[in-house]
């Protein structure tokens, strides 16, 4: 039995306010574990989150700023991010002290108690135990109210330390009058370069009564203007116990002109229950949109809780007037839609946007808007957009999915023919492995790392632009994306039965499916192998039908937890390899769905909700991810997800709750139960789980070109299969002598003597596949070569004969072309068969610190005649700094007297454990390798 959802149109007579569903929020959910959330006040979809800070590193669990086991507070700050990957965020901090102002953090940091601390939407307060003082906290859209109460007696301080968390390019603080200051924070980190503008009022006079910053004069705190890369200032006043202080604080993107403005608009009182009133109020009109029947007032938190999360991102990036600063670094007006910013869209492309399609079309609209903007203004679609800097974090083009689901939602607003002209733009560009897949069809190890990963969404989002297309009749664009979003094939190894990377023209071996590696994005490829939203029925077919396709699904649900390959800490939330603490499995629960076992769907669906989501700090299974994790509980919850985003209809399981009625813009409700029917979701033209029964057939996946290496000594055999009832043709172009491409009929394998490239196509009728190429090497020596170290598996370069096969790697090192130690020194030794004169020594070493990979310290050259005794004839000492971010590579070269000898040992020493500035504090380095030339 499936289960539908069904909408019926009626207007509520009871208003839903009156159940104040903003107290069932709880915002300590996500702040312990790998949440990633912050606990601190906040509206729907603002610009400011007041939150208090426990860390002011990077640190991946520090990433909102706040961790819950942590007991120090460092301040409050007024932007925060919520379940992100990376850190970014924390400007604009305040921190009140007692007594002599301190202006170090582990100086004006307070320790606190959670049994002190109260979370609600849209407030935040704690008791700072250092100096015995409450602070509370409210907010805005654009502002935050802070509300101080000192237990004692004697100079009170707020310390401004615009050098907290991530690195300040330049801060500045204007001094107006005794009560207000104007504030410039300009800072990098996930965002290379951020602007902050804020104005502070204080509700009573106060002195400046200590500054700490690197300006060419030294400051006095009787100046009215400081600048610097540092920056600490404190304000004080003299009080008596049970004194309340306030401070208003305005955010802008533009300008102080646009912080007033926003100040004037937002916050025009003192009156700081009067703004927690209002932003409860916010919260509960948002909450509202959906109302759930339950007796469980623990499962009635966590549902709010999770509705909540999906409302604190993207942020609103414009003042009050419609200002903005757009991806240009310009300033902007919005016309006619609301400018936002905090785009997570490779996480909430899958579940948060088709949210919001159903509750905040408006917004939906907006935040699309905000898209064709920053097309304009920067180029190209935002990928992982954060305060109009592009980041370039994960992958593919989502802003595309975004768009044609909007679009095939019918929600307008925006200009669908300008949507799709920005949508070919980003899929047409050459960068991040698109020239491979646009020439070959996919991407292999060689182009691009994450190829496989890359692949598939790459070949979803074309699909989206393809749906685009049909909606506004461009047939060509049309027929064009639809092909290019069955390259999924191209990587689909139907022999394993997986996603499987290609190297070289062939199958990337060894291969386990367990394995966490650069050929992947967060993940390994059973959480990949299912990703084909695009054409379900076609993946169903590729497995060999329901059958065998039900029986991977249960495999997958089944297997052993454990991952090999290196550590993911996004791996999380597993059911055998299904990870439901990161994106890429969140749909595939809902899978059995498309084979006839809806019961299978519910079971998994529901052992999620029950074990996966709790009502504790560590209650999300894996990062908040700005909302998605949280978007799939809600959808989940309602007995319904976005399996195919980009068409009309959801996928159904069975409600979770007795009954749930959801609030649509159009004034109209659609209420669930579990004893819905289809009937009335038909007659309002919206279908659940209707998809097309025959798989698309518009490519003819490409051979596969298979050898024992890539380089040889003797005669190498090369072999080339494809699909059944297909014709291959291939060349042979001799590298050396550059022969001519002509292309013959594939009948068995054959054998190259010389370095050489293979071209190979496939026919099936009148369609052919994209040309694959391969390459294969004729060493330039007979050299052996002995390791004395061990090579981390995931960086192995093919073996110790990858060291000295002539084949170079670039700075892209996640192609795995790079041999990676780490911990340790490397050591090898080199048999050159026969004692010869040699004069000249070269190792190549690549650093890239962000990563890891350091340069060794030095590299030593030795030389044998007989593989035990060795002279040291070279010495090669590191030139380029650790902190050198840029990845590089440097030639260890050394030129000596000429000598004789038939063993090379080379050593390169270890960096060892980072230094204490580093994000991988007391983590050891790898050291990177490629070639080693002698001569």
């Amino acid at each position: 039995m499936k289960y539908y959802i069904a909408l019926v149109f009626f207007f509520m007579l009871v208003s839903a306010h009156s159940q104040k569903l903003y107290r069932y929020v709880n915002p300590m959910i996500g702040t312990g574990g790998h949440g990633h959330t912050f606990p601190g006040a906040t509206v729907p979809f603002g610009m400011v989150q007041a939150s208090p800070d426990t860390r002011t590193d990077g640190s991946w669990d520090g990433c909102s700023g706040y961790h819950y086991s942590d007991s120090l507070i460092y301040g409050f700050s007024h932007t925060h991010l919520n379940g992100t990957g990376v850190s970014d965020f924390g400007d604009i901090m305040l921190m009140p002290t007692m007594g002599q102002p301190m202006l170090q953090p582990k100086e004006y940091a307070s320790g606190f108690s959670h049994n002190n601390e109260v979370t609600a939407a849209g407030f935040y307060s704690v008791v700072l135990d250092k100096d015995d003082i409450a602070v509370e906290l409210t907010a805005t859209p654009r502002g935050a109210m802070h509300r101080y109460t000192f237990s004692k007696s004697g100079q009170a301080n707020i310390i401004l330390d615009l050098n907290h968390r991530d690195h300040l390019l330049m801060g500045e603080v204007r001094v107006i009058n005794d009560r207000t200051i104007e504030v410039l924070r300009r800072s990098e980190a996930w965002a290379r370069d951020q602007y902050v503008f804020a104005r502070i009022e204080f509700d009573q006079p106060m002195t400046i009564t200590k500054v700490n910053n690197n300006a060419f004069a030294p400051a006095k705190t009787t100046d009215t203007f400081f600048a610097g890369s540092l920056l600490a200032i404190s304000f004080s006043k003299q009080v008596k116990k049970g004194a309340v202080l306030q401070v208003k604080v305005a955010l802008s993107p533009t300008g102080h002109e646009g912080a007033a403005k926003n100040r004037a608009k937002e916050l025009p009182h003192w009156n700081f229950n009067k703004i927690r009133k209002a932003a409860e109020k916010l919260w509960e009109k948002e909450l509202s949109k959906i109302e759930i029947t339950t007796a469980d007032s623990e499962k009635k938190t966590i549902f709010y809780s999770a509705l909540y999360h999906t409302m604190m991102q993207p942020n609103i990036a414009m003042d009050v007037d419609g200002k903005y600063r757009g991806r240009d670094n310009e300033i902007h007006h919005a016309d006619g839609f609301d400018y936002y910013s905090v785009f997570s869209l490779w996480d909430t492309f899958r579940a948060a946007h088709p949210l919001y399609t159903l509750i905040d079309r408006k917004r939906t609209a907006d935040y699309i808007n905000t898209f064709l903007k920053q097309y304009e203004q920067g180029g190209r679609l935002p990928v992982w957009e954060l305060a109009s800097n592009e980041t370039d974090c994960m992958i593919g083009y989502h802003s595309v999915s975004v768009m044609a689901d909007a679009m095939t939602k019918g929600i307008t607003g925006f200009d669908y023919a300008k949507a799709l002209e920005a949508s070919k733009h980003s899929a047409m560009l050459d960068h991040l492995g698109l020239k491979a897949y646009k020439d070959n069809g996919f991407i292999s190890i060689d182009d691009e790392h994450e190829s496989v990963s890359k692949t598939v969404e790459y070949a979803y989002d074309d699909w989206c632009i393809a749906q685009m297309a049909l909606l506004l009749e461009q047939k060509d664009t049309y027929q064009y994306f639809m092909k290019r979003s069955q390259s999924w094939k191209n990587v689909f190894n139907p022999v394993t039965t997986f996603m499987q990377p290609k190297k070289n023209g062939g199958w990337d071996t060894p291969f386990d499916p367990k394995e966490v590696n650069n050929n992947f994005t967060e993940g390994n490829s059973w959480q990949y192998s299912f990703f084909v939203p695009q054409d379900i029925p076609g993946m169903i077919e590729a497995y060999g039908g329901a059958v065998a396709f039900e029986a991977k699904l249960d495999e997958m649900f089944t297997s052993p937890s454990a991952t090999t390959g290196r550590e993911q800490v996004d791996i999380t939330g597993l059911i055998g390899q299904y990870a439901h603490g990161n994106e890429p499995s969140h749909h595939m629960a809902y899978l059995y769905n498309y084979i006839g076992k809806p019961e299978k769907t519910t079971a998994k669906v529901h052992y999620i909700l029950d074990d996966f989501y709790k009502n504790t700090p560590d209650g999300l299974i894996g990062n908040e991810d700005c909302g998605q994790m949280s978007a799939w509980y809600v959808l989940s919850a309602m007995g319904m997800y976005a399996v195919t985003p980009g068409i009309p209809e959801w996928s159904t399981t069975v409600p979770y709750f007795d009954k749930v009625i959801i609030h649509l813009e159009n004034g109209t409700t659609a209420t669930i139960t579990k004893n819905s029917t289809a009937e009335d979701l038909k007659k309002i033209g919206i279908s659940a789980e209707v998809l097309k029964t025959k798989p698309y057939n518009l490519i003819v996946p490409v051979p596969v070109i298979t050898a024992a290496s890539k380089s040889f000594q003797t005669p190498l055999t090369i072999t080339i299969t494809a699909e059944t009832n297909t014709t291959v043709f291939y060349n042979v172009q001799d590298q050396e002598r550059n022969s001519a491409p002509v292309f013959s009929k594939y009948s068995a394998p054959f054998t190259i003597s010389s370095s050489s490239t293979i071209q190979a196509y496939v026919l099936r009728g009148d369609d052919k596949s994209h040309t694959v190429t391969a390459s294969y090497y004729k060493k330039p020596n007979d050299y052996g070569i002995t390791l004395q170290s061990v090579y981390n598996p995931q960086y192995h370069a093919g073996g110790p004969d990858g060291l000295i096969d002539g084949i170079r790697g670039d700075e892209n090192w996640r192609k795995g072309d790079w041999q990676g130690y780490q911990g340790q020194d490397f050591e090898a030794i080199i048999d050159r068969k026969k004692a010869t004169k040699i004069s000249h020594f070269s190792a190549r070493f690549l650093q890239d610190s962000r990563a890891w990979i350091v340069m060794p310290t030095k590299v030593e050259y030795y030389g044998s005649d007989d593989g035990i005794h060795f002279k040291l004839l070279q010495t090669i000492v590191n030139k380029l700094p650790i902190r050198e971010e840029r990845t590089t590579i440097v030639d260890f070269e050394a030129t000596v007297p000429e000598t004789t000898a038939r063993y090379i040992k080379v050593k390169a020493y270890n960096y060892g454990q980072l230094p204490e500035w580093h994000q991988g504090f007391g983590g050891n380095a790898f050291i990177f390798i490629d070639e080693i030339t002698i001569r």
